[in-house]
This record gives C-alpha cells, sequence and structure tokens, in this order.
C-alpha cells in the first residue's frame, strides 16, 4: 500500500533513520513516486541521498538538479554523477545549462565524472542549447586518447564547422565521424562540406540529391566518375522506378561531365564505367559528345581503339554526317570492320574513304564499283594507285559492263590472263578480235594451254 509505504518514510525520518530511507526508496516499488519527491524536498535533509535515489529511480533527473542548485546543494550533484549514477550525466548538464550555471562548474564536472554515460547522449543535451562549443577542449582530449566513439567525432566536426576551424582538413582525414549525420548537419550551413561529408561515406543517394538543389554538378559529375558505380550512374542519368530524372539537372550534369569531369580522368576503368553509364542510358548524342572531348582533344584516351571505334559507330547510328570527319581525323580504329559497318548503312564514300586512307586498295575499288557504280572514278582510282590486283578486279566489272576494250586493257595492265575463259568469250562474241589479240598475247606468255 503506497500509502503505508509513505507513512514509513515519515517515520524513519522523524526517528533520524536516513538510512533506514535509503533502503525504502532504493528497493521498494510500492510508494507513490511523486509525493515522496516532494515530501524529501520539503524536509530539507542534511543528506541529500534519498531524494536523488528516489530522482534518478522514477526519471525526475531535471527537477533533482534544479532543486539541488537552486539552494547551493551542487556537491549532491557532483555525488550523484560520480557516485550514484553515471549515465545520467547528460540530463543534469542538460539541466544545470537551464538554469545558466557557470560554464566552468559544467566542464569540471564532466571531466570529473566516470566515463560510464553516452558521448552522444551528452553532446545531444549541449547541442539543443546551442552550447555546444563548451565541450570542445574535452572532446579533443578524447580524441587524442584514441577515444573511437563516433559521438566525439560528430560533435568535433560540427564545432569545426561552426566556428570555421578548418572543417575541411578534419571531414576528409577523419574516419570516424558519422557522414550521413555530419552532411545533414552541415547541408544548411554549407553545403561545400556536406558534399565532402557524403563523399568521405559514400552516401550516395543523399550526395545526389543535395548536389542536384544546390545546382553543384560539377562536383557531383566528379564524384561519379571517381565512384565507377553503374547502378548510381544509372540513378544520375535516368532516375529510379519511383523518381524520373530532372531533364534540366541531366544536362547541367553531362555538360559538367563532358567539360570537366572526364578531361580530368586519369583511370581507364573510369572512362569505361563512364562510357557504359552513357550507352546503358540510351544517350547516343551525349555519347558522341562524350567521346568527342576525350578523343579528338589532346587526352591519355586520345588513341584508345575501342573509344574511337565506339564514336564512329555510335555516329554512324545517330550522326552521320560526322563519320567522314571523324576517319580522318582518327587513326586507332579498326578500319576493316568499321568500312563494312559504314557500307551496311550506306554510308559508301565513307567505306571508300576508310578503304583509300589505310591502303586496302582492292576494298576500295571494289566499293566503288558495288556500291557508288561509277566504273569512270574506278578507273580513275586504279590509274592512281597502279597495282596488278587493282586492275584485275577493275577489269571484272567492266568485262561484266560490256565494256570490252577499257576491260582488256585493265587485264593487260593487271598482266592478268586468269579470267581468259570468260574474256576469249564475251570478246569473240562482241567481234573485239583487235582487243583480243592484244589479251591473247599477254595470256600465251602465262598460261599454256593443257595438252
Amino acid at each position: 500500500d503506497p500509502a503505508v509505504v509513505f507513512k514509513y518514510i515519515q517515520a524513519a525520518l522523524a526517528t533520524g533513520q536516513t538510512k533506514e530511507v535509503e533502503r525504502i526508496v532504493r528497493d521498494n516499488d510500492h510508494y507513490d513516486a511523486e509525493k515522496v519527491k516532494n515530501y524529501l524536498k520539503e524536509a530539507s535533509l542534511p543528506d541529500q541521498l534519498p531524494l536523488i535515489i528516489v530522482c534518478d529511480r522514477f526519471d525526475y533527473v531535471h527537477d533533482l538538479v534544479l532543486y539541488l542548485y537552486s539552494n547551493g546543494m551542487n556537491k549532491y550533484i557532483e555525488v550523484y554523477v560520480q557516485q550514484v549514477n553515471s549515465s545520467r550525466l547528460p540530463q543534469v548538464v542538460g539541466a544545470l545549462l537551464d538554469v545558466d550555471c557557470d560554464e566552468h562548474v559544467v566542464k569540471s564536472l564532466i571531466a570529473s565524472t566516470p566515463a560510464q554515460f553516452s558521448i552522444g547522449s551528452l553532446v545531444e543535451e549541449i547541442e539543443k542549447r546551442n552550447r555546444l562549443k563548451i565541450l570542445h577542449r574535452w572532446l579533443e582530449a578524447k580524441a587524442s586518447e584514441g577515444s573511437q566513439d563516433p559521438g566525439v567525432y560528430n560533435a568535433l566536426a560540427k564545432i569545426y564547422i561552426d566556428s570555421n576551424y578548418e572543417p575541411e582538413k578534419f571531414l576528409s582525414s577523419n574516419r570516424l565521424y558519422d557522414p550521413r549525420a555530419i552532411g545533414a548537419y552541415s547541408e544548411k550551413r554549407d553545403p561545400g562540406l556536406a558534399y565532402l561529408a557524403y563523399s568521405q561515406g559514400q552516401c550516395d543517394d543523399e550526395l545526389l540529391r543535395l548536389t542536384s538543389d544546390n545546382s553543384m554538378f560539377k562536383q557531383q559529375s566528379r564524384y561519379l566518375i571517381k565512384r565507377r558505380d553503374l547502378g548510381l550512374w544509372g540513378k544520375a542519368l535516368t532516375g529510379d522506378g519511383q523518381q524520373p530524372v530532372n531533364q534540366s539537372h541531366r544536362r547541367q550534369l553531362i555538360d559538367q561531365i563532358v567539360s570537366y569531369g572526364l578531361p580530368e580522368a586519369d583511370d581507364p576503368e573510369e572512362v569505361s564505367v563512364c562510357v557504359k553509364a552513357f550507352m546503358a542510358a540510351n544517350l547516343p548524342q551525349e555519347l558522341i559528345e562524350l567521346l568527342e572531348r576525350i578523343i579528338l582533344e589532346d587526352t591519355p584516351f586520345s588513341k584508345n581503339n575501342n573509344l574511337q571505334n565506339l564514336l564512329i559507330l555510335t555516329a554512324v547510328r545517330v550522326e552521320p554526317t560526322r563519320v567522314a570527319d571523324y576517319i580522318e581525323r582518327l587513326s586507332n580504329y579498326d578500319a576493316p570492320d568499321i568500312a563494312e559497318i559504314c557500307i551496311n548503312n550506306g554510308l559508301h564514300e565513307e567505306a571508300f574513304n576508310i578503304f583509300k586512307r589505310f591502303g586496302v586498295n582492292t576494298e576500295a575499288i571494289g566499293v566503288l564499283i558495288d556500291h557508288v557504280g561509277s566504273l569512270d572514278r574506278a578507273y580513275e582510282y586504279a590509274e592512281r594507285c597502279d597495282q596488278a590486283e587493282v586492275w584485275s578486279r577493275l577489269g571484272r566489272a567492266q568485262l561484266e559492263g560490256l565494256r570490252i576494250k577499257d576491260s582488256i586493257d585493265s587485264y593487260v595492265r593487271a598482266d592478268d590472263p586468269s579470267n581468259y575463259v570468260e574474256v576469249i568469250d564475251v570478246a569473240s562474241h562482241a567481234g573485239k578480235f583487235d582487243d583480243l589479240v592484244r589479251f591473247l598475247l599477254m595470256a600465251r606468255k602465262k598460261v599454256r594451254e593443257p595438252a
């Protein structure tokens, strides 16, 4: 019965049995804590330990501190956190700050209390009251002792940020603070510091949101390139299933990637992942911009075979008017394969120029004959090359076009009688015997009739 227990406490105090009161309030669970607390305060005991026990058990810490402080009993505040329950220090400090207790008293209390309290909770209580700087030296001492408690470094980060005491150095070198918490703390104060914290902790979603909301697309581009994560690239370029990408933000990001981010890269894997991301996002026009920047300008990747191939092939698909310029300016692409792809996409002049540039003359004249359909240009090309295989290819085409004299001229210049059966048949039917004689005289030197 709470009433009986209360009467017992009154009787014990009346007879001076303070230790018995301590025992009852510590061990008994059947008294009215509020009533007993108020009674003990009014009793003005010479020893405040019974009141301390009641307030500690039933979470009247704030009331206890206000009572002890207002009555000049600071030593019992020390007794409470140093001997009874050190874990209550955060609430005690918060209450002392609420009554404008001298900072030196608060600092001394913190320094003398056994380290059995939550540093995070202490920081939280002090931070609520905008007095975090009073912990500065104490926190630095904890750090120098080798503390691994993230609460120490979170608080130091906040102090350095608010005081502008080399926060960049701390955020970039320390690995013990919570980057997500410190990033969130910094966002309204200095987005640049928030970016630094988020990037140190690879807080990808928070970093994308921060840099997009604050138009920090240069930083976002650098982070994406260094991060080398296709999934993250996908979120930046196409959005996710819940949130489509902001088109204006994407354009600004791409501009920064093309202008600054990728030209600064020196790691082939960074470039490779970036290119794959643009391909996966189906951004061929933007991919061309990107590739032009790293291939056509002087970068470590200007001569990269795969990137040159990709630039030309992408242009074949979406910007065919640029292909001619690329095949002239670049030199380390797979010429035969690229030429065949050009032919299959109707870019015959480009295919011809590739074969011509790389000295694959029989293939070059083949393009003029089979795809451009100009025997006159083929003849001019054969004149310039003056190679037997080229003349032979031209001679066959001329014969098929019934340009018999020209065909025999070409075969003679090629010194090639291999197609004599067809030449004799076509020339005989056309009555071109004078031309046929010239061919046969050349062939006689090369071919012996079977016995």
